[in-house]
């Protein structure tokens, strides 16, 4: 699996979803090929930065019939500096959304407490995230799941501000524009808060042997719903008492 999702990456060329061919795809393997995937990058020089969520959207969940999130890892690779354009010939089914990112100031363990994660976090700082499904089909939770949840580009703003001098984040408005029109949304909409989206992944990657350092960027999962892209589009997101950022597509 691994090996095809590196391919499809490589040469843009999407493959059929695993699922197809094996419905039972376990969620475990899929985490095991997604790690692979990550590894090529790290031997490729990149180096991981952090996670993002999937699936943080109840109605997203109900419409695929599970019950958790998912996650991804983030790559150095996938960052693209603020005021450059994302180059969309680099990949074969973008999609934006809006996100909150989190910069962490403080190593977060499954026995950090709820009440507690947001302690840890330096700063929230206002991103889009560029999705990338390497499928040719409708995928289901295991595909994702191995394609690192269609981790591909992300654009964080030049500058972010403590959780503590925010206003409540289930409460923090956003201003999403693009092709297609205006979205609001809230920070209510990732798991009903996103410290929520925090502590579940810190407990997920304990159970897996592994924790969110001091440094990580987490990217909180979608606001909105995603919208395509297409060359020569901007997209937006304004987040109330936190700032914009932009992103310009070629």
């Amino acid at each position: 699996m691994a090996d095809a999702l590196i391919a499809a990456q490589r040469d843009r060329v999407p493959i059929a979803p695993f699922t197809k061919a094996n419905p039972f795809l376990t969620v475990e393997t899929a985490y095991k090929a997604q790690s692979l995937v990550i590894d090529d990058r790290v031997q490729a020089g990149e180096r991981v930065i952090g996670a993002k969520l999937g699936f943080t959207s109840r109605v997203k969940r109900l419409a695929l019939g599970i019950e958790d999130p998912v996650y991804g890892l983030l790559t150095s690779g996938m960052v693209v500096p603020f005021g450059e354009p994302i180059q969309l010939d680099e990949l074969i089914h973008p999609r934006a959304e809006p996100e909150l990112a989190f910069l962490i100031g403080e190593t977060i363990t499954p026995l950090t407490p709820p009440a507690g994660v947001l302690s840890a976090v330096e700063a929230v700082i206002p991103a889009i995230e560029v999705m990338d499904s390497r499928y040719n089909d409708s995928f289901r939770l295991a595909d994702s799941i191995a394609d690192s949840a269609g981790a591909s580009r992300v654009v964080l703003s030049a500058q972010g501000r403590p959780p503590s001098e925010l206003v409540g984040l289930h409460v923090l408005g956003c201003l999403f524009r693009h092709q297609g029109g205006v979205e609001t949304a809230a920070g209510g909409a990732v798991l009903g808060h996103p410290a929520a989206a925090l502590a579940w992944l810190a407990t997920t990657l304990g159970d897996r042997g592994e924790r969110l350092e001091a440094g990580s960027i987490v990217l909180s999962g979608g606001l909105t719903s995603s919208t395509a892209l297409q060359p020569g589009a901007v997209v937006s997101a304004e987040f109330d008492g936190l700032g914009m950022v932009q992103l310009h597509c070629r």
